[in-house]
This record gives C-alpha cells, structure tokens and sequence, in this order.
C-alpha cells in the first residue's frame, strides 16, 4: 500500500518521478493525437503526463515517444532462435510483446513443448503470450509427434501468460460443427479465439464465426479480407518471408476499419528479422502505402493489445507499462530506441539486454525408418501426373498435371520442365511411413534441400532431383538430430544443425544468420531461385493450406482434405 501511496503521490505531482522523458513529441494511440508533452514513469510504469519533476530525466528534445510494438501472431520457431536469441533480433527493431503460437513446438512435444515456451520465455525484454495450439495434429492426414485434446488445453488455459486458443485450422470442423472443435473453443472461454480460415467465404464462413472464432490471418485476397472484416473478425495483416499478405490488404484499411486490425508476422526468418525488421517493417511498409502514420501505430500497438485483453500494454498512459520507443521521423519509422519497463534495452540498432539462465533442452526428436525403395515411384499406369506447384510468396499452392518422366518403369525428377521429386519421411514415431510426389518452382539443377521443419507435423521433407542425394540429405539430418541440409552429388554443402525439437537451433543470433544465408547460396547455385528456399520447402506438407500437398501419409487434396493418387 505504501508503494501505491508513493506511485499516486508522483502522479499528483508532489514527489518526483523516478524518471521523465521531458520534450517527446507524445504519439499517442488511444485519442488518435501527436503533441507534445512530458510523460512520468516509476516502478516500470506511466504514472503520468505532462509537467513533471524526475529523478532521472532524459530529454528526447522533440523526438516522436510511441509504445513499442506488437506483434499479433507469430511461430517464434520459424526464425528458428531460442528466445534469448529472437529477443536479440527484434528488440532493436521496437518490438515490445509478441503474441505466439508454439504450433511447431506442440506438434513435436505435446504439453511438454508448450511448457519449455513458457519457460524459456521468462525475464526477456520482450513479454511473450502464448496462444494454445488448437490442431495438434493440424488434421488427420500427418503423423505428428504429440496430440492435444480440448482437455489438455482446459489444463492451461487459466495461466496469466496464455492468451487464448491459436488458430483453428480444422475450419471445416468448426463450421460444421464437430464437437471436437467446439469443445476447444468452449476451453478458450473469456480469452481470445484466434482462426485460419484462407479462402473461407460465405455462409460457410457466417458459421466459423458463429462458433465463436474472432479472428483471422490467413486473407489473401481483398474481397476476401472485406468479408472477414464485414462479419466481426480481427483482421490480422501478415507480413512475413516468404506469406506477403500486407501489400494486397493495407488498401481496404481505413481509419473507420483500422481498430479491427493488428499486424502478425506469422513465420519470418532470423535474417529477415534483423535485416529487413519485424512489426516496424509492417509500420513502415503501410506508411508508404498511403496509410495515416497515427493508423499505422495504433494498429502495431493498442489494436492488438486490446483484441488479445493484454492489459496495460500497447499505449502510453497512467497505469501502463512503460514500454516505448523513441523515433525521428514520423514517415520513415526507423526505431532509435527501445525501453522496456523504463529501462533502455536497444539503441540504434545494439541490444542491449542481458541473458537468462539457461533452459534445459527438450529430449530429442529424430526416430526415423525408412528403406531406399521407398523413395521410388513405379510407373504402374500411363496418364498424367499431379504435380505440387508453387505460389510465389504464399503458402497457397496449385494442382498441375504433367506427363510423367519415366525411367527403368520408375517416375523420376524431369530438371528440365522443373519437375523435382519430393518426400516426406516420418520422423517423430518411426512408423516407416514415407510420402512421394512431385513439386515445381525450386528450379533445382542438381542434388537436393531438405529440412526437419516442415508444418505441421515436422516430419523431415526433402525435395530434389535424384535419389542419392536425397537419401545423404536424410542421413545428414539424422546425424544432426534435426536441421536443414544442402547436398549436391552426395556432398554436404551446406548445414544448420536444429537440435532443439528438430525446429530450433542453439546457436547464436548471428550465427543462425550466417548458416541460414550459406544454405541460401547453396540452393542458389544448385540452381534454385526462391528468396527463402527453406521456408518454401517448409510449407509443403501443409495439409489445411489449399490445393495439392504431401505428408508422410501421401499426396493431400488440401481443398477436400482427403489422400489422393499421384497418377491422374
């Protein structure tokens, strides 16, 4: 009571602060106003604004003061950093809190990965909340290394740190109502329901929302977003490497619209994280776009803040955290500083902060079996194939059918029509289950990329143009207990090692970077033009993502959701 007494006695104005940021052109998100003014600070918190006293002063002499960034979903493991190492990242870049799915680690470890987020997340410059994974196997159609039930999500719900259910991916099952995915919603109850519902129209989508889903991130198209938008659904405006969505939908965000909008980075890399930004890059992007910088803001902060109830968070007023950062030029948001609590974490660009302790590691992951034969494909009839075909930049991809390159009566890879072979080994239970189909748009001219990170279920996928090097890629990462590979006429030429549930590494920042930038080169002179090679290869065994994919259980009608033939 007596700190209260002393909090409420610098807010009066008859003691003075702990410390005041005197002269800040003030961007404040919750009237929609720039001014300036001095704002008082104590004990981690805004306890007031205007003419103040401080123990400690810091003159920003008229530079721009707005609360640090948010960003709204993302899966932390996609930058492939331990928490300390992604705080590293994005700190310098303003991010203040950061709402995550551990999707990745949940598919792998269950409870138990769920648990290592929450704990290793603790005592960082940055405050994590944790959306439960609710598709966990994303859907029937892989073999993931862990199950949630609504009952094990019940078992957490409650922890001050969750933020409430992530994004229900099964969307069929939910307009449909199967009770499995209702009950999940009814765990969430009182906190936010997040959705993925891409291409989800109609009345169809009148029933998603229906059962209680507030929001989505998965738009690609602007009608699409309208819809959502029309219905009640936040708006998630996702800005990562390889899913672009912000530059399509930014267009149908207006003043009016905008507090039903947040951003979300969703998967982004380390490299991309540092280099290009995270959630500042999103400011910036919209900014130039045409969007009002005020709109901009407030979506990256009390938007977000408000969709997911994080109270005292996202705004720059008595109560909340005082967590800012300090900007010169409205139009070109690029972060000078980042204070977390009142204390300065980043500065032009250095972090600043200091490391936890240690968590331990989670047990391994890798448990293959598998044969040679079973990467083979006999050319048991004539006819067309279906082929996996790229989208840029989206995770969406197409069906294409194409005549079959046939050799010795086996289906190979065809370099020349850009026709490569892809595979899908089991990885978490050694069931011996394989899957093989074909995929365009790598571009590869020799040897083969694969990666033990590969949503939803992780299991290890390969793609590539013969099958030699395809088996050295899958007995390197064995060999690595997980990671991403490079191999071309059986050498390694390059490799991360992600020894943390197959999906993380425990290597440094700037070390992920320089692995993660060397298999790019790799990919790119074995002929493969893609940004984000990985990340690409990645996303093909995403069964819930339209309209050809492959698992470990086969070749995915994604649309259906149902197995189907390689042969048309």
């Amino acid at each position: 009571m007596r700190e209260v007494q002393k909090k409420l006695g610098m807010a009066r104005g008859e003691r003075p602060a702990e410390l005041v940021f005197r002269n800040a052109n003030l961007v404040n998100v919750l009237s929609g106003e720039i001014y300036q003014t001095h704002v008082a600070v104590a004990d981690g918190r805004v306890v007031g604004l205007g003419d103040y006293e401080g123990e400690q002063v810091i003159d920003l002499q008229g530079a721009y003061l707005a609360p640090s960034l948010i960003d709204g979903h993302f899966h932390v493991e996609s930058s492939m950093l331990t928490m300390p190492e992604f705080a590293r990242a994005v700190v310098p870049h303003g991010t203040g809190v950061v709402v995550i799915d551990p999707h990745e680690y949940a598919n792998v470890l269950g409870l138990d990965g769920i648990r290592y987020v929450l704990e290793s997340s603790k005592n960082l410059p940055v405050d994590f909340f944790i959306m439960l994974p609710s598709c966990v196997p994303a859907t029937h159609l892989e073999t993931a290394g862990a199950r949630l039930t609504a009952d094990d999500l019940a078992l957490m719900i409650a922890d001050e740190r969750i933020a409430g259910v992530a994004e229900l991916m099964n969307y069929p099952g939910v307009y449909l109502g199967h009770e499995s995915e209702l009950a999940k919603i009814r765990a969430g109850k009182g906190k936010a329901i997040d959705g993925h519902a891409p291409g989800l129209r109609g009345k169809n989508l009148n029933a998603y929302v229906l059962a209680g889903v507030r929001s989505d991130h998965e738009s690609t198209e602007l009608d699409e977003a309208r819809e959502k938008l029309r219905l009640g659904m936040h708006l998630l405006l996702r800005e990562g490497s390889t899913e672009r969505n912000l530059g399509t939908l930014a267009p149908l965000i207006h003043p009016h619209n905008a507090m039903n909008c947040s951003y979300a980075t969703d998967d982004k890399l380390a490299g991309d994280l540092v280099s290009e930004g995270h959630i500042d890059h999103c400011v910036r992007k919209s900014i130039q776009m045409g969007m009002p910088p005020i709109t901009a803001l407030q979506i990256a902060t009390i938007n977000t803040a408000k969709h997911y109830r994080l109270r005292n968070y996202g705004a720059i007023a008595p109560r909340f955290w005082a967590d800012f950062i300090v900007f010169d030029d409205l139009k070109n948001v690029v972060v000078r500083q980042t204070y977390k609590k009142g204390i300065l974490v980043a500065e032009k660009g250095r972090y600043l902060g200091t490391d936890p302790e240690l968590v331990p590691q989670p047990r391994s992951t890798m448990n293959l079996r598998y044969r040679p034969v079973d990467l083979e494909v006999k050319a048991e009839k004539p006819g067309r194939i279906k082929v996996i075909e790229i989208v840029p930049h989206q995770i969406v991809t197409k069906q294409v059918l194409e005549p079959p390159k046939v050799e010795d009566g086996k289906v190979v890879a065809d370099t020349g029509r850009d026709i490569l072979k892809l595979v899908v080994v089991e990885r978490h239970r050694a069931t011996g289950n394989v899957g093989v189909g074909f995929v365009r748009g790598f571009k590869l001219k020799q040897g083969a990329l694969g990666s033990t990170v590969a949503h939803d279920a992780h299991n290890l996928v390969v793609v590539g143009t013969n099958d030699e090097d395809i088996r050295r890629v899958i007995e390197e990462l064995q060999e690595l207990k997980g990671g991403q590979v490079a191999v071309s006429q059986g050498k390694v030429k390059a490799a991360l090692a992600l020894p943390i549930a197959g999906l993380v590494s425990d290597k440094t920042l700037d070390n992920v970077i320089k692995l993660i930038a060397a298999l790019n080169a790799a990919a790119a002179a074995m002929g493969c033009d893609l940004e984000a090679p990985f990340m690409t290869l990645s996303f093909l065994s995403l069964s819930p993502i339209p309209e050809l994919k492959l698992t470990d259980q086969g070749l995915i009608d994604a649309v259906h959701l149902k197995t189907t033939s390689l042969f048309e």
